[in-house]
């Protein structure tokens, strides 16, 4: 996930287990991150929204899918790329204080997410904003639980951004959570996944938390055994970069095996 500051990752190899995510700062992060649409955010909203439209034209019943975003945090644009598409959208999320978070950001879309959802819903076409305010208080479920945990094969549409490269330092468990994601869709099923690239680690309200080192090969790789039709694009950064200790963005389109 693209967090404010520099992290200052402990010299051992750092997994999961070790850091306190319940404690989290949802506010700062979200605040940080999504106050206003940037550049970056908009052009990977734009794609994966697209890959969705095309991907779900020929679903046998459509706007009536279940979808699955991993690791939402306070971040809601994800959920809103899924939204024309889903009955219902589970958002599953380790973290206690983002789970509290997702409860009340769900429960009533605040204005601020206009712009990410005007990028879905070009000149309306899947209903205006407050349209899609109802409808995410609706149909968004909170599950917090981890991405470990995902049972296989339930969900027909699935994101995942900044996630699995965005918690530990051990490649092992970044391609495991890769894996666990991509496993809890049925095949055929629609996915998109956004990683931070070359990632450091990053640091929230005053604690740090580890990242996994990964570009479009590492991506690649970890994905070519559990997808097909996969596409793997860079995005560069744009304006600025929101902290040190980060290249740019890589984009994953495909679908289930």
């Amino acid at each position: 996930m693209p967090i404010a500051g520099q992290s200052s990752a402990p010299a051992a190899m750092a997994r999961n287990a070790q850091f306190p995510w319940d404690e989290f700062a949802a506010d700062a992060y979200h605040e940080h991150n999504y106050d206003s649409m940037r550049d970056d955010d908009a052009e990977m909203l734009a794609m994966v929204a697209s890959w969705f439209d095309t991907a779900t034209a020929t679903a046998p019943v459509r706007d009536q899918l279940c979808g699955l975003d991993v690791g939402a945090g306070p971040n809601l644009y994800p959920a809103l790329s899924m939204l024309p598409h889903c009955r219902e959208i589970t958002l599953r999320e380790y973290s206690a204080s983002n789970a509290a978070w997702l409860r009340t950001g769900t429960a009533h879309l605040d204005e601020r997410w206009r712009p990410f959802w005007d990028v879905v819903s070009p000149a309306g076409d899947h209903g205006d904003f407050e349209s899609a305010r109802a409808r995410l208080a609706e149909r968004a479920r909170v599950d917090q639980g981890s991405v470990f945990d995902l049972p296989e094969a339930r969900w027909d549409l699935g994101t995942m951004f900044f996630v699995a490269e965005s918690l530990s330092q051990d490649p092992a468990e970044f391609e495991a959570a890769t894996g666990a994601f991509v496993r809890a869709l049925r095949s055929g099923s629609p996915f998109a996944a956004a990683f931070m690239e070359r990632s450091q680690g990053y640091e929230v309200g005053g604690i740090a938390f580890p990242a996994t080192s990964v570009g479009e090969p590492e991506i690649s790789g970890c994905l070519e055994t559990v997808a097909t039709d996969l596409k793997v694009q860079r995005v560069q950064v744009r304006p600025a970069p929101l902290r040190p200790g980060y290249t740019g963005y890589v984009v994953a389109i495909g679908r289930a095996k």
